[in-house]
């Protein structure tokens, strides 16, 4: 089969590309290489198309579609903190994005459009766990974004007969994830930083829940959903259905990693929200799909690749010294923060 997967080159989406070379498949990538690096298709480089180019440009977008039967649309800028910064990019890079790559899937003849969504589109409604039929309360431009993306998926559907899907990602984290910003994920930040014996920062009391999904099951429910029948428009969960505090994940990470589990605490932020949980039965109905890969799992994995990946030349060292520091009014580099998939 010939699949264009957007976003390609991103955590996310190399994951994916690699699954479908794996696969079998014949693979083509569109990204513009903001977030993604060429590096991370290093494993399948000869076997993927390369198109570099922006998903909301529409001659950029209707060449890339040109003769695939799938486009799984993933390109993003997955930051609920930068859309609040900017919200006419974030528009831009996300709804205008998903329309532009949905017109020139439609005027290519593909067969199937398989849209990564958000957790983020619940926003924080108090019942968990999230359920697909539940109405979506999005608290920021990117969760604004992600949900008009959901609304033109099932629009294309009834409107042009195409199969499209909805896959809402839960808090996606593993290898290959991008610890170089401040918008980054939480446990790729949380990871990077004890791994150098830095302090992370906990945003808000840590209390707040995530429901956090290993890459390998998300790569799992996108395979997946390239040959499940009777797709319409839905919007599909895509998670564990299971939820772990802050707290809690940083006592897991300092167990694996060897450190105390310290934190320096920042006030709340704009647009994040106290706790997401998935019900994840509508993906396991329509998908078949199962977590493979448990959180401790996942976690120990995640962990490994980036000492593998020589991010960190040393050993950390424990943080009695740094609570010395923290005693004393003195604030040691530290870079951490959460965000919605």
């Amino acid at each position: 089969m010939r699949v264009l997967v957007t976003g390609g080159a991103g955590f996310i989406g190399s994951h994916l590309a690699q699954g479908l070379v794996d696969a079998g498949h014949r693979v083509r990538v569109l990204d513009n290489l903001r977030a993604g690096r060429r590096a991370n298709l290093s494993a399948v480089a000869a076997d993927v198309e390369f198109i570099e180019g922006d998903c909301s440009d529409a001659s950029t977008g209707a060449k890339a579609a040109r003769g695939m039967d799938v486009v799984y649309h993933q390109a993003a800028v997955p930051s609920v903190a930068r859309s609040v910064e900017d919200p006419a990019s974030a528009h831009r890079n996300s709804a205008t994005a998903t329309l532009t790559m949905l017109v020139a899937a439609k005027d290519a003849g593909v067969r199937r459009f398989i849209y990564a969504g958000s957790s983020s589109v619940y926003g924080d409604a108090a019942t968990l766990p999230k359920r697909e039929d539940m109405t979506p309360r999005p608290l920021s431009p990117y969760a604004v974004g992600k949900l008009s993306g959901e609304q033109y998926v099932r629009i294309f559907s009834s409107l042009y007969a195409m199969e499209t899907v909805t896959l809402r990602y839960f808090n996606v984290f593993g290898p290959r994830q991008d610890p170089g910003s401040p918008y980054s994920g939480v446990i790729s930040l949380f990871i990077t930083s004890m791994l150098a014996g830095r302090v992370p920062v906990v945003y808000g009391d840590g209390k707040q829940s995530r429901d956090f999904t290993y890459v390998a099951n998300v790569v799992d429910a996108n395979l997946r959903a390239l040959t499940a029948k009777g797709l319409k428009g839905q919007a599909v969960n895509v998670a564990t259905g299971r939820r772990i505090t802050l707290n809690a994940l940083l006592k897991a990470l300092a167990g694996e990693i060897g450190c105390d589990a310290t934190a320096l605490r920042g006030a709340g932020r704009s647009g994040d929200i106290k706790h997401s949980l998935a019900d994840v039965r509508l993906a396991r109905r329509l998908l078949g799909y199962r977590p493979t890969v448990d959180f401790a799992t996942g976690l120990r994995r995640t962990v490994d690749w980036y000492r593998a990946a020589g991010k960190i030349s040393a050993p950390p060292p424990r943080r009695s010294a740094v609570r010395a520091k923290r005693a004393s009014g003195a604030r040691p580099p530290s870079s951490s923060g959460t965000r919605d998939s």
